[in-house]
């Protein structure tokens, strides 16, 4: 039997319904406002060229959506669909995310892993990934604040 061909192309906002289904299916993914089509489309404007999908019989399988502040880059959600995950498709989406970031001069990337997320923690630090634990994240949401 012939292996699935996968098809590895630059995500539009025309491939949300399929990504977004994608993430939903992910454990530990962590899904807010900032995730709605309205959302995405702006990253996706403001990022071209560094998110990807994997497509096998014109279905998104997997997808990594990358961003930059022009100095780093930021690697927001990486999702495979569980029956095609230890075929390397994670890691080729790192892989060309990381490729497109280099072109733009970004050497140095940052990601968020949940810390429950421990299959997600194995998959980076198996891929040269290290964790960081001299700094913290702290978030403001200017929508939902009574200080501003």
């Amino acid at each position: 039997m012939q292996p699935e061909k996968i098809q590895y192309i630059e995500m539009t906002i025309d491939h949300y319904q399929e990504v977004i289904g994608v993430w939903q299916q992910t454990e530990h993914m962590m899904l807010r406002d900032a995730d709605s089509r309205e959302s995405i489309a702006r990253y996706l404007e403001r990022n071209p060229g560094l998110s990807f999908v994997a497509i096998i019989d014109n279905k998104v399988i997997g997808a990594i959506l990358v961003g930059t502040d022009g100095r780093r880059g930021y690697v927001q959600h990486l999702a495979v669909l569980s029956q095609y995950r230890g075929q390397s498709i994670g890691k080729t989406l790192v892989d060309k995310a990381i490729h497109a970031l280099l072109a733009q001069g970004i050497g140095k990337s940052h990601l968020f892993v949940s810390v429950d997320n421990h299959q997600a923690e194995r998959f980076y630090g198996k891929h040269g990934w290290f964790e960081r634990d001299e700094v913290r994240m702290y978030s403001f949401n200017a929508t939902e604040s009574e200080n501003t």
